[in-house]
């Protein structure tokens, strides 16, 4: 007889369990649904998984990640809707054009916050706040070209994140 396949065995012994879990954590069923499936999801497109020694443990941490991202999106949909409230109604986009900018927000957070926290610090308050590199490099305590690098990595990530 062929053995399950190790994210099988997982989903049939743990799914019920992540699911209120997930819903305790959310207080929706539905988006708890929605994760607990990604979270098994995630499993499968990863090549060689091995039956883990806790999978409770080890399917808490898939689901942290993946309720940590759900939260960090909200605040950026919850930031972007209430940009386009302040729009007047003559200069607000699309429909289509307010979801392409909220899925390339997303996209640019996702790249910055694998940047690390000084690179990313150094970018905001060059892009956002217009603060010279001077200024921003007393702030952070680095020399002036390392504010260059930062704002340059940062640049690279966000502008060119799709030809990886």
């Amino acid at each position: 007889m062929p053995t399950a396949h190790p994210v099988a065995e997982l989903y049939a012994d743990h799914h019920h369990w992540l699911h209120a879990w997930l819903r305790k954590k959310l207080g929706c069923s539905e988006r708890a649904a929605d994760l607990a499936h990604d979270t098994f999801v995630r499993l499968l497109d990863r090549e060689g998984l091995v039956r883990p020694q806790e999978p409770r443990a080890f399917l808490t941490t898939i689901a942290k990640g993946l309720v940590a991202n759900h939260f960090r999106r909200q605040k950026i949909e919850q930031a972007w809707l209430e940009t386009l409230a302040r729009l007047p109604q003559a200069e607000a986009p699309s429909p289509e054009a307010r979801t392409l900018i909220l899925e390339t927000l997303i996209a640019i957070d996702r790249q910055l916050d694998a940047l690390g926290p000084l690179v990313r610090r150094a970018f905001l308050l060059s892009q956002l706040d217009g603060l010279p590199q001077a200024e921003i490099a007393a702030r952070l305590g680095v020399s002036v070209p390392t504010v260059k690098r930062y704002v340059a990595k940062a640049l690279v990530a966000c502008c060119f994140a799709d030809a990886d």
